[in-house]
């Protein structure tokens, strides 16, 4: 399989993370030998966990099924930048490839933002590959807050339309 195919597998998983109203992000991780063995979507607001990123919660699973935090040989496919929390666990995990979709302008650490794995403090960089079904990755997200956005403006015309209603029953 190619590294657009497992990106698919990402795909779905962020996409079982926005249909449970989470940030649509979604990874999966691909043992050295090419076997899939964790897939995780984002978790935060389900496990009221901050930590419940897609890839934090994919390193638990990978580590679990292999007996091991070490990852070594491993890629993980993400469809989002990393952020700084994701990256360092990455490091520690010694994941061998890094593979992710949309790049995060604002809270990625990767090729933006804080840029984690060429900081000093970083012990181990894995090979990175940015922008796997890049497209497809950032429609999710983009569609994901503009439905999210016209909701938000619902509720607060509903708010106002009953706002104005009461003014009105008390004339």
């Amino acid at each position: 399989m190619t590294d657009e195919d497992f990106m698919q597998l990402a795909i779905i998983q962020a996409q079982r993370a926005g249909d449970a109203g989470e940030v649509p992000v979604g990874a999966i991780i691909i043992g050295a030998g090419g076997e899939l063995i964790a897939s995780a979507a984002n978790r935060p607001i389900t496990d009221h966990d901050p930590s419940a990123h897609a890839e934090i919660v994919a390193l638990r699973q990978a580590g679990q099924k292999i007996g091991n935090y070490r990852l070594t040989g491993c890629t993980l496919y993400v469809t989002l930048e990393p952020c700084t929390m994701c990256a360092g666990a990455i490091s520690h995990a010694r994941i061998g490839r890094l593979v992710y979709g949309a790049p995060d302008v604002k809270g990625g650490a990767v090729q933006n933002g804080a840029r984690f794995f060429d900081s000093p403090s970083c012990h181990h960089s894995p090979e990175i590959i940015g922008g796997v079904l890049q497209q497809d990755c950032a429609a999710l997200l983009k569609d994901f807050f503009k439905a999210r956005r016209a909701q938000k403006a619902r509720r607060s015309q509903m708010d106002s339309s009953q706002m104005d209603n009461s003014k009105r029953d008390e004339a």
